[in-house]
């Protein structure tokens, strides 16, 4: 492995992530020393019980709220504000409902003070990567929720971040749908090389698309496993068993989950 690729992208460093009791009483704990690293064109994901804290970990990546122990780095550098220099896509696709599909997309290169000509070429660029081709004027509310959150994925797409933070992106939508989000997401990213970090709360979802799975356990939250997911690609996300070896994985992942689980209960 060369130096570049085995370089640290993004690094959560001994995080912990209190918030004020409603009632006046101890600070509700939710992340407890959290220490993992994103490397340079890895896919990581994320998985743990509701409520333990992953979206948390991504909205501090993002820059949108500071660990009140610890620090996250981007390239080396903590990241103490909004960090506009990574790609985002949220749970919901939050398109704006009154600008049009291509007007979405090439919102954040307006906020840069790009020109009309530059920022729609490149929102074009984006909307066929999404192969969303022919419905530029098309407002949200005449969008499928798959076809938003592909303009969702193009926005993030079209000023081309090389790190990517995802938090469940395809949660709300149906089996079917998300299984060819899912096929198509692996598709861009074998072109665009870049560092991404996904929150999930489906294993076959993680297995399939990671390069690695960092289980998180109960709230507060900790780092309970690391597990590499060194299956070929591209890898088969409408018949998962037909990738070699994601049994195997599969198990891996579910079994620590699991344990952690029965350990739970059994306190």
């Amino acid at each position: 492995m060369t130096e570049a690729a085995s370089a640290s992208v993004l690094r959560f460093s001994a995080i912990q992530q209190s918030f004020a009791s409603p009632i006046g009483d101890a600070p509700n704990v939710v992340i407890s020393d959290v220490g993992f690293e994103v490397k340079r064109g890895k896919f990581v994901s994320v998985i743990g019980p509701s409520g333990c804290g992953k979206s948390t970990l991504i909205q501090m990546a993002a820059g949108l709220l500071k660990p009140s122990v610890g620090m996250v780095f981007h390239h080396d550098r903590e990241v103490t504000s909004v960090n506009r220099t990574i790609g985002f896509v949220p749970q919901q696709a939050q398109l704006l409902p009154w600008k049009t599909m291509i007007e979405n997309i090439e919102f954040p290169l307006l906020l840069r003070g790009m020109t009309l000509a530059e920022r729609r070429a490149k929102a074009m660029e984006a909307i066929k990567r999404v192969d969303l081709a022919g419905f530029e004027s098309h407002y949200p509310y005449q969008l499928s929720g798959g076809m938003q959150k592909r303009a969702s994925i193009a926005r993030m797409l079209v000023y081309k971040p090389d790190t990517i933070l995802m938090d469940e992106p395809f949660g709300a939508l149906d089996a079917q749908t998300r299984m060819v989000m899912q096929h198509d997401l692996q598709t861009m990213l074998a072109t665009e090389g870049a560092s991404v970090l996904f929150v999930t709360h489906d294993i076959t979802e993680a297995v399939l698309l990671s390069d690695s799975v960092v289980v998180l356990s109960r709230r507060p939250a900790r780092v309970i496993a690391e597990i590499p997911i060194d299956l070929p690609r591209p890898r088969d996300m409408f018949e998962p068993y037909a990738t070699p070896g994601f049994a195997e994985a599969y198990d891996r992942v579910w079994s620590v989950f699991r344990s952690e689980l029965n350990i739970r209960r059994a306190a």
